[in-house]
């Protein structure tokens, strides 16, 4: 069984810049699509962005795009969510999780699976 568990969370100032890594575990990621979700409090969990088997094609939410980069090393079973210009509101808990697909992912985040725990990510001054 796939598990994932994501790393690489902490406290940035607004500005700076943070890298994610989510590991694979227990089967081989190239088999799935990827996503990356965070939730704020008191809020629902959102998709910020996706990436697909082979690395191709890579999506965005509107909110993150020309400042996030989705990537992955197969080889190493890790998919890395490169974080640039955090502002205040990128404040949240991000989480990856396995999906058969990234086309609609925004819309489909029940479907995803092998939910890793979680890490924080805080942007503050």
């Amino acid at each position: 069984q796939l598990q994932l568990v994501e790393s690489g969370g902490g406290l940035v100032q607004p500005g700076g810049s943070l890298r994610l890594s989510c590991a694979a575990s227990g089967f081989r990621l190239d088999y799935y699509h990827i996503g990356w979700f965070r939730q704020a409090p008191g809020k629902e969990r959102e998709g910020v962005s996706c990436i697909s088997w082979s690395g191709r094609p890579t999506y965005y939410a509107d909110s993150v795009k020309g400042r996030f980069t989705i990537s992955r090393d197969n080889a190493k079973s890790t998919v890395y969510l490169q974080m640039n210009s955090l502002k205040p509101e990128d404040t949240a808990v991000y989480y990856c999780a396995a999906g058969s697909s990234c086309l609609d992912y925004t819309s489909r985040i029940p479907s995803f699976t092998s939910w890793g725990q979680g890490t924080q990510v805080t942007v503050s001054s």
